[in-house]
């Protein structure tokens, strides 16, 4: 009590009135900020541990509603309808708002179906459920890169469908029904548009085709198509001019590729060759010139495309191994390690293996006493005994046996005796045309595709290209 006197005499002598309520309200402020504190903590703990998210891949978020996963090297997009509303935070925000959820894979190599059916949340029950529904299931079992995995699974977590898209015009969908599920094909027709194009050889005809955005794959069926009148390795010079229609395929606006070669003309040292597609009665596509002549020869002029000669058909040449007058009894194709071979005529394959100073060799015997060799592969594509067709790959180019360096030894045999590959298929039958009954419908097909090569041949249609390009 003494002290409180004291105490009491040191502020009424020392402390103003107005400093006394002052302190007053400060420590009954701070009272009741600390009571707040304490009721608020827990709310807070609560708030924080809900909005906490799961673990999960890295994502990377584009515009619109669409969020893409990538986990394990598997590439997985989810996606909400248009216009939903934002999410809350809540204890199960990976759930998404809407009750059905569509997920997407994309298969990368190496990938696998059980891996990317774990990756979008599916057992392996769920797996073989829909493995075991029917025959049309086997093709997850021969996934590609580049094959589209759509997934559509509810919130119960139950697949509902499963559309798997070999491209974009090919696929299935598999469909949940009662304890399986139902298997439909999914074929879609692209729209097809003609392209037209020309171009000039000045370094070789692949660069020409290049320079005027040609697909490779185009400038080389042209080579193939003209493969019987025309060596693409000894003919073409600069200068020679080309032309080609063809299809381009399209679906929703969108570029799928190209399509068939409609017609095509080559203008070669002033020669003029023309060729045309034709499907014949029974289906059978083939090219033909203007007048119905086959544009498949007995055999082709080369067994490559578009690579130099590095040695010409010379029965008294100077053999760069041996060091003496050798006949060379073939021609020698210089090209890289790896470069498919073409078989030059139907046949059977009579040889396929090594053969001494031929390396890897194969040979190919012909209707009519003929026979083909084509030595110093890398390595083999047929087998002996095995049936092969014009224009098949038979092996591929190497530098076996008494190379030196990797190239294509061709040889051509008649009746057993050898003859000069470039010179000989000049003296042997022409080709087969159209039987006379069937060429009413020949005209009546390929009447546009004769005027479109007659007005090439007035040089219209070269203008008009010119100017759109400009």
């Amino acid at each position: 009590m003494h002290l409180i006197d004291v105490t009491k005499q040191f502020v009424k002598r020392y402390c103003a009135p107005r400093l006394l309520r002052a302190v007053s309200c400060v420590a009954v402020l701070t009272a009741v900020l600390l009571l707040l504190a304490i009721h608020k903590e827990p709310a807070l703990t609560d708030q924080a541990q809900m909005t906490t998210p799961a673990k999960t891949g890295s994502k990377i978020r584009g515009s619109g509603a669409s969020n893409i996963s990538v986990v394990g090297g598997i590439s997985v997009s989810s996606s909400n309808p248009a216009g939903s509303p934002k999410q809350k935070a809540t204890n199960d925000t990976a759930v998404l708002t809407d009750s059905l959820s569509w997920q997407t894979v994309v298969v990368q190599s190496g990938d696998n179906l059980s891996a990317i059916f774990k990756q979008v949340g599916l057992s392996d029950q769920d797996m073989f459920r829909i493995l075991n529904s029917s025959e049309q299931a086997t093709v997850l079992n021969r996934l590609f890169p580049g094959y589209q995995l759509d997934f559509l699974i509810p919130k119960s977590g139950r697949l509902e469908q499963l559309r798997v898209l070999k491209s974009a015009l090919d696929g299935v969908i598999f469909t949940r029904k009662n304890q399986g599920y139902e298997v439909e094909n999914i074929v879609k027709v692209a729209d097809l548009e003609e392209t037209f194009r020309t171009g000039t050889v000045s370094d070789n005809l692949f660069m020409a085709g290049q320079k005027e955005n040609i697909p490779t794959e185009l400038i080389m069926e042209m080579a193939n198509i003209f493969g019987g009148v025309i060596d693409f390795i000894l003919d073409p010079r600069r200068g020679d001019q080309f032309s080609i229609l063809y299809e381009e395929k399209y679906l929703d606006g969108i570029y799928l590729g190209h399509g068939n070669i409609l017609a095509i003309q080559y203008v070669n040292a002033g020669k003029v060759f023309n060729a045309i597609r034709y499907i014949n009665d029974e289906g059978n596509a083939g090219y033909y010139s203007l007048e119905g002549v086959s544009m498949r020869k007995a055999f082709l002029r080369s067994p490559l495309d578009f690579f130099r000669i590095s040695s010409d058909f010379n029965p008294r040449r100077y053999h760069p191994i041996l060091n003496t007058i050798r006949a060379h009894k073939g021609i020698d194709y210089a090209a890289p390690t790896g470069t498919p071979v073409r078989a030059t005529s139907d046949g059977r394959v009579t040889w396929a293996a090594r053969n001494g100073s031929f390396g890897n060799l194969v040979v190919v015997n012909h209707e009519g006493g003929f026979e083909t060799k084509y030595a110093h592969l890398s390595r083999f594509a047929v087998k002996k005994g095995q049936k092969v067709r014009q224009g098949e790959v038979i092996a591929y180019v190497g530098a076996t046996g008494g190379a030196t360096g990797p190239h294509l030894h061709y040889e051509f045999l008649m009746s057993g005796v050898y003859q000069n590959p470039s010179t000989i298929l000049d003296e042997l039958p022409k080709a087969v045309s159209i039987e006379e009954e069937e060429k009413d419908r020949f005209w009546r097909q390929t009447a546009r595709l004769r005027r479109h090569i007659r007005s090439l041949n007035s040089g219209l249609l070269f203008t008009l290209n010119q100017s759109s390009a400009e």
